[in-house]
């Protein structure tokens, strides 16, 4: 039996050879093994004809990946992947590309080179204006006229602002975020962090994170936080140095981990500011996507998700990573069919995030190399819980995404808000460019 920390129904943690959750009873021998990493990528044709994109400009080294335990984390072929269309129904074979492969080791150089998943190119609707630009000066959400003084007060009406994290914007010249507290949460416990860097050849590198802090445990905005911020500084001083984004991925998660980690240390702390949640450590999820040197990068751990929307529409867009959940294992287990395991009440019970009483850390990364420009959507639940299909959050997403990332955010969390708003919604927008051969990087 697969050991667990928590149980899957109520999320109690558990100890070591736990047959059935001591709170709700829950038999932990009908949980399955974790399906095996890959992501549920849409490969429904063969790679199209005409010259091949180009290459990464960089020389990437040899990155043989680790896992916790030391041991190297498997490498998927192309062509190994049970291609999947949005709706979960696998592809034949004969509709899954075979001719796109990594580049095979140099001479001299042995281990395992990372796989690059081609992803193809799904119509363009009309975007709604985007709003004025601010004045600079920050007004009352309530009266509209008076400005807010230091201690988040309206120096007019004397209405109490929002807090800082319930809604926050963030746009640099190749990525943009957006998180909103929602509707029926008294605070926002998600987190997010944006930024670049340049590669050793003077190419950019760009990062987009997105952490949802765990609401059953203890003090989960702080965990966002602290995993976003590290793993961003993490890639932020990998990328410079040459390491593979893969593996610099691997190493953030690894980061993150660590120091949603040190929060658990100051239990003092964790029953001040939460006494009901001191039991549970801090944890959260992540996902995050780094696009540099022509390759587009994802990692994960938890049920935040990342998907590719490709700008030319003809062909469906993808969901890249694949949920720590109960629901996903029961379906990957072959135990219950998608549709059914996802509206069980334990469906979103997840099975893998950052804390200190996860059982143990899987990091999971995946390597893509795009043929055509793109945006790499990263978001919370908060999001697909309303756009839930790789199809469906295409329709969300304006057709102008990769030329305007910070209004096609908003959109997506209006979209999330519209919909009922019951969660913490953060959502990144990361455009991925395609240069024609023979163009240096920009």
């Amino acid at each position: 039996m697969h050991q667990l920390s928590a149980c899957p129904s109520c999320e109690e943690p558990l100890e070591s050879g736990d047959l059935f959750c001591g709170a709700c009873g829950y038999n932990l021998s009908e949980v399955p093994e974790p399906p095996v990493d890959h992501p549920t990528v849409t490969i429904n044709g063969a790679a199209p004809a005409g010259p091949a994109a180009p290459s990464a400009s960089v020389e990437w080294p040899t990155a043989p990946e680790v896992d916790s335990s030391d041991t190297p984390a498997p490498v998927h072929r192309a062509d190994e992947l049970a291609g999947m269309d949005s709706a979960g129904t696998e592809l034949p074979a004969a509709a899954r590309s075979s001719s796109l492969r990594p580049p095979a080791a140099p001479d001299g150089q042995d281990g395992p080179q990372f796989e690059e998943y081609p992803l193809p190119a799904p119509d363009p609707r009309a975007a709604a204006p985007e709003p004025g630009a601010a004045s600079g000066v920050k007004r009352c959400v309530a009266c509209r006229t008076g400005q807010v003084d230091d201690d988040g007060y309206c120096e007019h009406c004397g209405h109490a602002q929002p807090r800082e994290r319930d809604h926050m914007e963030q746009e640099l010249g190749a990525v943009a975020a957006v998180s909103d507290r929602g509707l029926r949460h008294h605070r926002n416990e998600d987190a997010f962090t944006v930024s670049s860097a340049a590669l050793p050849d003077g190419s950019p590198a760009v990062v987009a994170i997105v952490c949802d802090g765990v609401s059953s445990s203890s003090r989960p905005d702080e965990a966002s936080l602290a995993a976003s911020q590290a793993a961003n500084e993490s890639l932020l001083a990998a990328l410079p140095r040459g390491t593979h984004p893969q593996q610099a991925m691997h190493d953030a998660i690894v980061t993150a981990a660590e120091a949603v980690n040190v929060l658990a240390d100051d239990p003092a702390h964790a029953q001040e500011h939460d006494p009901h949640r001191h039991q549970n450590s801090p944890a959260c999820t992540f996902v995050g996507a780094v696009v540099a040197g022509g390759l587009l990068i994802v990692g994960w751990v938890g049920d935040s998700r990342a998907y590719w929307i490709p700008v030319d529409r003809s062909v469906p867009a993808a969901r890249l990573t694949e949920d720590d959940s109960w629901a996903a294992q029961m379906v990957a287990a072959g135990l219950m069919g998608e549709q059914e395991a996802y509206a069980d009440e334990r469906a979103h019970a997840i099975t893998g995030w950052l804390g200190a009483d996860a059982y143990e850390l899987e990091p999971h990364t995946a390597s893509f190399k795009p043929d055509r420009p793109g945006v790499v959507v990263v978001c919370t639940d908060g999001l697909w819980n309303y756009a839930e299909a790789a199809e469906e959050l295409a329709a969300a997403i304006p057709a102008d995404a990769a030329e305007r990332p910070l209004h096609s955010a908003q959109v997506l969390v209006g979209h999330a808000l519209d919909g009922g708003g019951h969660d913490n919604v953060t959502v990144a927008v990361l455009p991925f460019p395609v240069h024609p051969a023979g163009a240096g990087s920009a």
